[in-house]
Order: C-alpha cells, then sequence, then structure tokens
C-alpha cells in the first residue's frame, strides 16, 4: 500500500518562489576567481610592462651625464624624457581602459591564422642576432657589427639572396654610421674597418 505524497509545508521544505510576472528566473552566479578576472585582464600585463618600461627610460634618462655633449637647449635627453612620458601616459590610460571594460579586438587579418603555433626559430635567430650584433660592436666596430646584424636579421626572416644581401647589408650599415657618427655627431665605433677605408 503506497502512501499519498505530503505537501511540502508538511514535509518541511520551503516552495521556491516563483518570479514575478514578466521577469526571468534568475540563475545562481558561480565566483570569480582571480585567475579567471586576470585572464579577463589579460591586458593589464602590456599596462604593467609599459609603466616599467617608462620608468627604465625615465630614470636612464634623468641620470645621463650630458655636459660634454650639450649643445643647445635640446639636449640627449630630450627624446628619452618624451618617450618614457609617453610611455607612462599610454600605460595609465591602457589600465583605466581595461578596468572599465575594454578590450581589444581579436586579429582579424586574412594572412593571418590564429591556429598555427608560433615561429620560434624565427624568434630565436632574430634575438641571436641582436645579441650577436651587440657583443660585436666594441671588437669590429659599428660598420662591420651592424653588416652582421642587417644581413642576419634578412636570413632570420626568410631572405636566402647570397648575392645581394650582404652588399646592401653593408651599404645600409656605413650610411647609419655616417649619419649618425658625422652628421649627427653621435660617436660610434669604427672598428678597425674604419682605419683602412
Amino acid at each position: 500500500m503506497t502512501t499519498p505524497p505530503t505537501p511540502a509545508s508538511e514535509s518541511g521544505a520551503q516552495p521556491s518562489p516563483s518570479p514575478a510576472p514578466g521577469t526571468r528566473p534568475t540563475t545562481p552566479r558561480t565566483p570569480r576567481t582571480a585567475r579567471s578576472w586576470l585572464r579577463d585582464h589579460s591586458e593589464l600585463g602590456v599596462g604593467a610592462l609599459l609603466l616599467a618600461l617608462g620608468v627604465l627610460v625615465l630614470t636612464d634618462a634623468l641620470t645621463m651625464d650630458v655636459d660634454i655633449t650639450q649643445r643647445g637647449p635640446v639636449g640627449p635627453k630630450t627624446v628619452p624624457v618624451v618617450v618614457g612620458i609617453g610611455l607612462l601616459l599610454v600605460a595609465v590610460l591602457l589600465t583605466v581602459d581595461v578596468l572599465r571594460g575594454g578590450r581589444g579586438q581579436a586579429e582579424t587579418g586574412e594572412d593571418v591564422d590564429l591556429g598555427e603555433p608560433a615561429d620560434w626559430r624565427t624568434v630565436l635567430l632574430l634575438s641571436g642576432v641582436f645579441l650577436g650584433s651587440a657583443v660585436l660592436i666594441d671588437p669590429l666596430g659599428f660598420p662591420a657589427a651592424g653588416a652582421l646584424l642587417f644581413w642576419g636579421a634578412a636570413y632570420a626572416l626568410g631572405s636566402r639572396r647570397v648575392d645581394r644581401d650582404p652588399l646592401i647589408a653593408a651599404v645600409l650599415s656605413l650610411a647609419t654610421y655616417a649619419l649618425f657618427d658625422k652628421l649627427l655627431g653621435v660617436p660610434l665605433p669604427g672598428g678597425p674597418l674604419m682605419g683602412v677605408l
């Protein structure tokens, strides 16, 4: 013999309130964790990087000793100070925008496949070329190290024209050296090659 079901009021269970007419029933929200909040606001990392870079540039510019190279009201400190202030301003504006709910648009270029992995070989080759030229600039001088930099960067990015690329790299390096060292008065190490030329 089965017993009839007891009403909710007799069993002690509270009946769920029905939503008011014209409103949607609400579902309970899951609590947001710090990890999910950081994932939704990942652009804050770019803002922090820009802030650190701006502080570094300003600190380096303001502690620069420029007594010898100062030739007027606009000296070597001017551009780094402007760049540092610009970096700090962009970092603050980006942070405020992200905290207000702004989001960057996803890449929609036709020639970009977001499903493809990053090309770490090219990144590592370019990093090696930059580090190598930084190490070689003192013993070899800027013209030789700059030519290796331009040629190595072209090779890392896919150019394999060994008949043309070294010549273009040498011309670019010598032109850059002449522009900075001779015309702008920014001393660059010439190296042993300048004694021959």
